[in-house]
C-alpha cells in the first residue's frame, strides 16, 4: 500500500454535529404568528364560499411549513473544531461558513419558554462585522453543549486549553473565581416595576377598543359624555352618575395609574426576573428573563465607557440604572449592555470598579455648556408660532395652539440648556445631559479613537466649539460630545485625551 493511500485510510471524518431534534418543536411553535400572514387567505375562501376549501388549505399550509423546517434542519450541521466554528445550511443554495475563534467577541445563549422545557438553548456569535447583533447562531442546540462551546471558545482566546465540545457534553460548571456583583430579588423587582410606569398599555387597550367597538354601546372613536349617561341610563345609575361625577372622573384617574403601574411592573418582571451579574475572571456574565432567558458575557477589556440613567422623579429617591458601552453587542435592539437595570449608587460603585470606571464624588465641580444650546429649541419654537399666527389669520382658531406650543417649547429648551455639563475627572470625562431623564457618561480617556472638534458661523464668533468623541461600540444613536464650550478649554481636554490614547 502506498503512503498516500495509508493516510487516506488513516483520516479521520470530521464530527459533525445537528441542531437538536427539538428544533421541529419550535417551528411548530413559530407556526402561529406565521400562520397570520395565512389568514387573509382563509378569509377570502370563507368570503366567495368556498368555505368546502378552508380545511384543507389549512392542513396543506401545516404540512408545507413543517415539510420546509424538517428539509432545513436535515440541509443544516456545524463542526466545532480546535480553533474554529464551521456551519453548513441551506436547501436549495448551500453556505458553508467558517468563524474562527480569534474573531469572535461575544457568545451569547437565549432560551425561550419552550426552549427552557426542552433543555436547548440558541447560540448566538458576535463577530463584529456589519454592525449586526448576531453574525451567526445556532438555533437549538442542547444547554450543556452551548455553555460547553462558549467554555471552549473564551478558553481559546485566553491561551488556556479546553476539552472538545460534545454533543452530549454536561452542563458546564461555574469557574471557583465568579463572583457575584448584583442580584434582584421580587422585592426589587416590584419596586423597580414601580417607578417603570408606562402608559404603552394604554395603546394595547386602546386599540382593542378600536378593534371592538361594534360591540360596544357607544362609538369609540367620537367621544361623548352622553354616551356614558346613556349606558348608566340602563342599569338605573343615571342620577347617581350625575350628582358624583367627580367620582367617575378619580375612577378614571385611578384606572389610568392602575394600568400604568401594573405595565411597568409586569415588564420589569418578564425582563429581569432572577437577575444575576457575576464577575468571571476576564467577563461580566449576565443572566435574566422570566419567559426568555437571556445569558450574555461582557469582556472587561472590551468595556469602552459606562452610562448611568436616572428620571427626574427616580433621582430623588437615588435610584439608577447602569449600561456599559462595549465593543460586543448586547444580542438584543439596543447595543449598549444593561448590567444594572435599578439600584442605588453605592450599588453600582462596585460594578463600576470591576471594568476600572468611577463616577463623579458629589463635591465635583460641573462646567457648563453656554446657553446657545438652546438656539435649536428656540428656533423650533418661533417656527411653531409663526405657524399658528398664520392659521389663525386664515380663521382657524386652533392656530392659537402654536403660540402656545411654541412658549412650552422655548421654555423647555431654556431650561434644559443648564442641564448639559461636563467634568474632566483626569483619566477620563464625565458628560451630563437631560432634564426629564438624565445621563451621565463615563468615559475614559483611553476609549478614544478619535476626537473631533468643530466650530461653525454661530459657535466660532463666541470662542466656542464642540468636541465629539469617536468611540467604538454602542448604539449607532449614542454618539459622546461636549457642545458649545471655550475653544481654549476645548483644545485643552483634545490634546490630553489624544495623548493619553498615544500611550494606551
Amino acid at each position: 500500500m502506498s503512503d498516500a493511500a495509508a493516510i487516506a485510510t488513516t483520516e479521520v471524518e470530521p464530527d459533525w454535529q445537528r441542531l437538536h431534534p427539538a428544533t421541529l418543536a419550535l417551528a411548530v411553535v413559530k407556526l402561529g404568528p406565521r400562520s397570520l400572514n395565512f389568514l387573509p387567505a382563509v378569509a377570502a375562501l370563507g368570503f366567495t364560499g368556498n368555505w368546502i376549501w378552508i380545511v384543507p388549505a389549512v392542513g396543506a399550509f401545516l404540512l408545507i411549513s413543517l415539510a420546509a423546517a424538517w428539509f432545513q434542519w436535515l440541509r443544516f450541521r456545524f463542526l466545532v473544531g480546535d480553533d474554529e466554528v464551521v456551519i453548513e445550511s441551506g436547501v436549495l443554495s448551500r453556505q458553508h461558513r467558517t468563524i474562527p475563534f480569534d474573531r469572535i467577541q461575544d457568545v451569547s445563549i437565549e432560551q425561550g419558554l419552550v426552549a427552557r422545557a426542552l433543555g436547548i438553548a440558541k447560540v448566538g456569535f458576535e463577530t463584529g462585522a456589519g454592525g449586526k447583533e448576531n453574525d451567526a447562531s445556532l438555533d437549538a442546540i442542547a444547554l450543556g453543549s452551548a455553555q460547553a462551546l462558549r467554555t471552549t471558545i473564551r478558553a481559546h482566546r485566553s491561551g488556556e486549553v479546553a476539552a472538545p465540545v460534545a454533543a452530549d457534553a454536561p452542563e458546564a460548571a461555574p469557574a471557583q473565581e465568579d463572583r457575584l456583583l448584583f442580584t434582584m430579588t421580587p422585592r426589587q423587582l416590584l419596586i423597580a416595576g414601580l417607578f417603570n410606569f408606562s402608559l404603552a398599555a394604554l395603546a394595547v387597550v386602546g386599540a382593542g377598543m378600536q378593534f371592538f367597538d361594534g360591540l360596544l354601546p357607544f362609538d369609540f372613536n367620537v367621544f361623548n359624555p352622553r354616551d356614558w349617561i346613556d349606558v348608566a341610563e340602563d342599569y338605573g345609575l343615571d342620577q347617581w352618575l350625575l350628582a358624583h361625577r367627580w367620582i367617575a372622573g378619580v375612577g378614571a384617574v385611578v384606572s389610568l395609574l392602575l394600568i400604568g403601574f401594573a405595565s411597568g411592573i409586569a415588564t420589569m418582571f418578564f425582563a429581569n426576573w432572577d437577575f444575576r451579574l457575576t464577575r468571571e475572571p476576564r467577563a461580566l456574565r449576565r443572566t435574566r428573563g422570566l419567559t426568555t432567558r437571556t445569558d450574555v458575557a461582557v469582556p472587561v477589556k472590551r468595556v469602552q465607557a459606562a452610562i448611568l440613567v436616572t428620571g427626574w422623579f427616580r433621582q430623588r429617591f437615588g435610584w439608577h440604572e447602569l449600561r456599559l458601552q462595549s465593543l460586543a453587542s448586547d444580542g438584543e435592539k439596543e447595543r449598549d449592555h444593561q448590567v444594572v437595570p435599578f439600584a442605588k449608587l453605592d450599588a453600582i460603585d462596585p460594578v463600576l470598579a470591576e471594568v476600572a470606571i468611577r463616577r463623579p464624588d458629589a463635591g465635583q465641580s460641573w462646567q457648563h455648556s453656554h446657553r446657545i444650546v438652546a438656539l435649536g429649541g428656540l428656533i423650533g419654537a418661533v417656527g411653531a408660532t409663526v405657524g399658528g399666527l398664520v392659521a389663525v389669520s386664515f380663521g382657524q382658531d386652533l392656530g392659537w395652539f402654536g403660540p402656545a406650543l411654541g412658549l412650552l417649547i422655548g421654555a423647555g429648551s431654556l431650561f434644559g440648556a443648564r442641564f448639559h455639563r461636563w467634568a474632566d475627572l483626569g483619566e477620563q470625562v464625565a458628560i451630563r445631559r437631560g432634564a426629564w431623564k438624565p445621563k451621565t457618561t463615563l468615559l475614559p480617556h483611553a476609549s478614544v479613537q478619535s476626537v473631533d472638534l468643530k466650530s461653525d458661523f454661530i459657535l466660532r464668533p463666541l470662542g466656542l466649539a464642540t468636541l465629539v468623541f469617536g468611540v467604538p461600540g454602542g448604539s449607532s444613536l449614542g454618539a459622546h460630545e461636549i457642545p458649545a464650550i471655550p475653544l481654549a478649554a476645548a483644545q485643552d481636554l483634545r490634546t490630553r485625551i489624544l495623548a493619553a490614547r498615544a500611550r494606551s
